[in-house]
């Protein structure tokens, strides 16, 4: 259940949001959504992949995080083992919504639900005089950059669809002990149709900037030794 509302001064003066990591809070999920303008700092850490909406026919990306439901494979107790934790992880509770009118601007929401709320301890968001701290500066950014990035996928989408780029993945992981993980229902770069893209294709992606995430999607799949190699840490680990 969520609990999503508006963030206000005048409500929400003495809220506090616990920012440790911890499977309880929330951090226990196989992959999270990114964006294309997030490419470039997910790819130093996580696969990039693509899932298809079928009900709408449209595609979203994806940061990898494990292998299978409720695994993140970089959630260490309470620590977060990477240098970048993704925005629609680091955000969490907060939400961009609308203001229910098409030209406002948008507005910070709050999911009050969240086990991230805290009573007692955790950051503030207000201080005492009702302003934003530093901690809701910084998120309400956050979240610009975020909505920003969404909004611009669906051209990304589009010229990757327009140019037959994006690929069905069925990937069989056999760890040490000879297990057996099997990732499907997601999507990734057909890097031979973009090898084989000519001079007119690949200015056209790059005069719409979507040329650069687009590599960043590719370069990231290098990540996945990397990913293979925490699980078997963490299946002998027990």
């Amino acid at each position: 259940m969520t609990n999503h509302v508006l963030l206000t001064a005048e409500d929400h003066r003495d809220l506090r949001v616990r920012r440790e990591r911890d499977a309880t809070l929330g951090d226990a999920v196989m992959f999270c959504v990114t964006t294309p303008d997030e490419f470039r700092q997910v790819q130093a850490h996580y696969p990039i992949l693509f899932r298809r909406n079928t009900e709408r026919d449209e595609f979203l990306a994806v940061a990898l995080l494990g292998f299978e439901d409720g695994e993140n494979l970089f959630l260490e107790g309470d620590r977060w083992d990477a240098a970048y934790i993704p925005l629609a992880i680091d955000i969490q509770p907060f939400l961009i919504g609308g203001s229910g009118s098409a030209d406002a601007p948008k507005q910070v929401h709050v999911d009050l639900a969240s086990p991230r709320i805290a009573d007692a301890e955790g950051v503030r968001v207000f201080d005492d005089t009702g302003r934003p701290t530093p901690y809701l500066e910084t998120i309400a950014e956050q979240l610009g950059v975020l909505d920003a990035g969404w909004q611009g996928s669906s051209d990304f989408f589009a010229a990757l669809r327009r140019h037959d780029l994006i690929e069905a993945l069925t990937l069989e992981v056999t760890l040490d002990n000879g297990s057996v993980n099997r990732l499907v229902g997601f999507h990734t770069v057909n890097e031979d149709r973009l090898r084989g893209l000519d001079g007119d294709a690949l200015a056209d992606l790059h005069r719409d900037g979507h040329l650069m995430p687009l590599f960043m999607a590719v370069a990231s799949i290098g990540n996945f030794t990397a990913l293979v190699a925490r699980k078997n840490r963490r299946v002998a680990d027990g």
